[in-house]
This record gives structure tokens, sequence and C-alpha cells, in this order.
């Protein structure tokens, strides 16, 4: 590997550390967007624009090889936001604060990013503009959509935008990817069952709301089984359900609330359908009143095939690297989906090796990934095809120019 890039890298995971004792959530991230402001001028960058997303910052750097005939720019994306959860590692990088860690690995995705931006600030061997785009909120609260709504895509001059997310279980020094979803969309369905609750001594007098949430929770069950073809992926589960409080008395009121998680927007539009059609269908055969109310979230990332072209050989310019191509998807949610509705690009997993899980307390991004990730976004910086500017067009598709 590049003998600078290391040595960066090195330099680098002391970033990643260092973010990693500071765990922010959402947008409040201050702390952080204000470090990467800052390292970004330190190195150089044409222009370092804050306040994008409300905490996001996007740095703009030119390239030495000139612009291409019709070269667009592409943007390369880390998020920064931590999770609420409290560590439970025993590392000297520990968190600092009680119930915030980064348990995703934003703080790698963060650090790598920062390393190649160091480095193709000192050599700009690329051709064209690198947006460098750093983006709070991802975990929760669509923090890429808020960066869209000020205005991403149009004041970079974007065509086209890739992203890497570490994955435990993956070797270190591998990626992973795919065409088409990638990950999954997400929605949520709150239930309501508004009964007549009474002595549980004379149900007779009553019209009780847990059998009828019951009845519904079992039928959900049916709407992957025997409604979602076997080729296609859907998850339907409820892990809320909200009865009585007491064993002598029968709630007058049931509150479920479920996650939907689907890869195809068709079977996302169907399973949403059911599942209105089965909580109104109980309520007319009980008698009861049932509301159904659904909060819709991240839409699937769908990987775009030139841009997973690209990525695939970038991954073929570093040594020592391996590529799963054709990866399964995950039935997770990534708000860089909302950024790839807009422009082509690919979303990719890098290896975090035999670590803990993700969202888990015990979980830290492993440091020996950083300097694979560096080199990745070095490697498509570098890569000829991003000279090609692309337009994306919501009827028409990718037209490349």
């Amino acid at each position: 590997m590049n003998p600078r890039l290391q040595e960066i890298c090195r330099e680098a995971i002391a970033w990643r550390q260092d973010i990693h004792r500071h765990p922010e959530l959402g947008f409040d991230v201050e702390r952080t967007s204000g470090f990467v402001a800052k390292q970004l001028r330190s190195f150089g960058f044409d222009e370092v624009a804050t306040g994008i997303g409300r905490t996001g910052v996007v740095g703009r750097l030119k390239g030495r090889n000139g612009p291409c005939t019709n070269a667009g720019n592409v943007a390369f994306r880390a998020d920064m936001d931590a999770l609420p959860i409290h560590e439970q590692t025993d590392v000297s990088h520990k968190s600092a604060h009680a119930g915030k860690m980064h348990a995703c690995g934003h703080d790698g995705h963060t650090a790598m990013l920062l390393a190649a931006a160091k480095y193709l600030a000192e050599t700009r061997d690329f051709s064209n503009e690198i947006a460098f785009v750093f983006q709070p909120a991802e975990e929760s609260s669509g923090g890429a959509a808020e960066m869209l709504s000020d205005g991403l895509i149009e004041n970079f001059g974007i065509g086209r935008a890739f992203a890497l997310h570490n994955l435990p279980g993956l070797a270190v020094g591998a990626f992973a990817v795919r065409v088409g979803p990638i990950m999954a969309a997400s929605d949520v369905v709150t239930i309501e069952i508004t009964g007549t609750g009474g002595h549980a001594a004379f149900p007779h007098t009553c019209v009780d709301p847990v059998i009828v949430g019951a009845s519904i929770l079992l039928n959900m069950q049916t709407i992957v089984s025997r409604g979602v073809s076997p080729l296609e992926s859907a998850v339907v589960t409820f892990p809320i359900f909200e009865a009585g409080t007491a064993v002598n008395v029968i709630p007058a009121k049931v509150v479920l609330r479920g996650a939907i998680r689907t890869l195809n927007p068709q079977v996302r539009q169907n399973v949403l359908a059911r599942i209105t059609e089965i909580s109104r269908a109980a309520g007319i055969a009980f008698g009861i009143d049932v509301r159904t109310m659904f909060e819709n979230g991240y839409p699937a990332t769908v990987n775009d095939a030139d841009s997973v072209t690209m990525l695939r050989e970038a991954t073929e310019r570093i040594p020592t690297v391996a590529l799963t191509e054709n990866c399964d998807p995950l039935l997770a949610t990534e708000d860089f989906s909302y950024i790839l509705g807009r422009v082509p690009g690919a979303f990719a997993f890098i290896g975090n090796g035999d670590t803990a899980r993700l969202h888990q307390p015990l979980y830290d991004f492993n440091d020996e990934a950083l300097v694979y990730g560096a080199s990745f976004w070095v490697s498509m910086a570098q890569g000829k095809r991003l000279s090609l500017v692309t337009r994306h067009n919501p009827t028409l598709g990718t037209l490349i120019e």
C-alpha cells in the first residue's frame, strides 16, 4: 500500500479514537463536525461549508489533472453520529459520556474519509472535483434528507455518490456490494384497539381489546408467509403489545407497535395494505374500534449498476483486498438511500473483522480496517471512470454524457 497514506492512517487512528471518546447524537454533533471542518481547512481544501443539514460539513477539493470534457462531481459520504447506548468495552478510548457511544462505527467512517481527504489534498492526483460529505443524524433523524434540503446536490454539483459502512463478521480487507437493493426500507405501524373495559369476572359485559389484539397479531404472521413471494424479502415484527395492568381488570385499550422492513417498493406497498386490511377486518368482526397508523422511515438503499462497477474496479487497485459481489442485502436501514434517490451511486460494506455486532454495547470499530477504507476512497478518486458525468432522472433513469 501507499507508504504516505499508511502514515496518515496511523494519525487517523488517533482522530478516530478521539471521536469515539466523545460521541454525539443525531444533529447534536457540533464537536465532531467542528473537528472535521478544522481538519479539512488544515488540509488546504478549496472550500469547507458548514451548517449543511444543520450540522453537516461538505469539503470541496479540485484535482490537479483538470476537468474532463463534460465531467461532473462525485460525492464521498461518511456519517458522524453515535447511538444512545451505554458502552461496556474496556478500551482506553471508551466513551466519556454515559449513555452514548459509537456503537455503529461512524467514528471509523469519519476517520477513514478524513485520511483519504488529507492524502488527496496533498497529491490532488485526480480529475474534476470531489465533495467530501460528513453527515449528521443517520441513525434516526434522516440527516441525509436534511442535507439534500439544503441543496447538497445542486450547490456542490454532485452527479454520483458513494458511501461505506463497516460490517462485523466480514474480514478486514474485504468489501461486499451488490447491484440493486442492499439495505431495506423501514416503516413503523401503530394499531390502537379501543374496546370496553370492565371486571375480569364479567367478560360478557365488556368488549375485550386483548382478544382482538391477539387475533390481529396472529393474522399478521400470514402477511409474509402467505402474501410475499419466497423470492422476495420482508419482515413484519410486532415487539410491542401494551395491554392491561391488573389481573382482575379487562383493559379498555390495547396498543400494538410493529416494524416493517422490505426491499421491493411493490412488496412494501402490499405489506402495508395487508396490515391495514387485517386490522380493519378484525374491528368489523369484533365490533370494536381499531385505528392503524403508519410512520414511514427510510426508503430502500438501491445501488446503480455502473457505480458498482466503479466500486469493483477501485477495490481491484488495492493490494490484498477481497471483494464479494452480489452479497446478500441487509434488512437494516440506511438514510444514504435518500441521496441515491437523487443521483446514481453505490453503498458498500467494508470488513470490520471478528468483532461485536453493530448497535451492541461491546462493539468497537476495528482500527485495522481504517487503512483499507482510506485506500478505497483514494482509489475511487483516482479512477478514470469517475470522469464521466452522470445525471439521474427518476423517469428516464441514469444518463451518461
